[in-house]
């Protein structure tokens, strides 16, 4: 009698652990898609505050602190906050975002809404080694993959050639123009640790070297799923994206385009 109340003792805390678990998950759930939701609804009205280029009323011309016009349609993002540099779009999925660029902390809109406070979703953002304006540069974004389909998750379709066929173009526009790339490789790869002969594909951004340029494609075009057919040449600026990917530990998928 004594074993058979014990082992009710047992299973009733068993299930009080289990309906712990199970409110927690739940409540965790329910607070990842509110936050998504509102993150999406932050960046509706900055999508907003872009198509508003006609309604500029307050000022006839913005300039940068380098002494830039910035474009129309930009000038109340760039009044609203002075860190955006762009705006990047991938046209029939979820990607069309600003993107940042805080030279002094490189990562300080990885979990940063446009008002600047906290925000698990973040905003793409230009690596603080990149010059938007180099053209023999290489310009690595970064952007969370979130299971919301926010952010940078629908890079992740690039890994399938019957999307890439239909989605050749990304639009990444500057505050002083816009602009369109061509894809040239899309591939898996990963943050190595420790010494490997692996090519890491981040230890090329910014302006490159002819040499270093010609490494960095002929290792893209290798490592890519499929072949685009597209080869960049020395001169050309590149744009990479990057966001996570859980094929393996500290993995990351890469769409690399060139300026067209």
């Amino acid at each position: 009698m004594e074993k058979k109340g014990k082992n009710n003792w047992l299973l009733n805390c068993m299930m009080v652990v289990c309906v712990i678990v199970f409110l927690g998950s739940g409540l965790y759930l329910v607070r990842y898609y509110k936050s998504a939701q509102n993150s999406e609804e932050a960046i509706g009205e900055l999508v907003d505050l872009k198509s508003e280029d006609g309604d500029m009323t307050e000022a006839a011309e913005i300039q940068t602190n380098e002494g830039k016009t910035v474009q129309k349609k930009y000038r109340k993002l760039y009044k609203k906050n002075g860190d955006i540099i762009g705006w990047i779009t991938v046209k029939g999925t979820k990607i069309d975002y600003p993107v940042m660029q805080t030279p002094e902390d490189n990562e300080y809109y990885l979990h940063r809404n446009y008002q600047k406070e906290y925000d698990v979703n973040g905003l793409p953002f230009l690596d603080a080694q990149c010059n938007a304006e180099d053209e023999e540069s290489n310009l690595m974004v970064y952007g969370h993959h979130m299971k919301s389909g926010l952010m940078f998750k629908h890079l992740m379709d690039f890994a399938e050639y019957d999307f890439y066929k239909t989605h050749k173009k990304v639009y990444l526009d500057t505050l002083f123009e816009d602009r369109e790339y061509e894809v040239v490789a899309a591939f898996y790869s990963q943050v190595y640790k420790g010494k490997t002969d692996a090519f890491k594909y981040y230890e090329y951004i910014g302006s490159l070297s002819k040499e270093r340029f010609d490494t960095y494609v002929e290792n893209v075009k290798k490592l890519s799923v499929y072949d685009t057919g597209v080869t960049p040449e020395y001169g050309e600026q590149l744009l990479t994206m990057v966001t996570c990917a859980y094929h393996t530990e500290d993995g990351r998928f890469v769409v690399v385009a060139r300026k067209v």
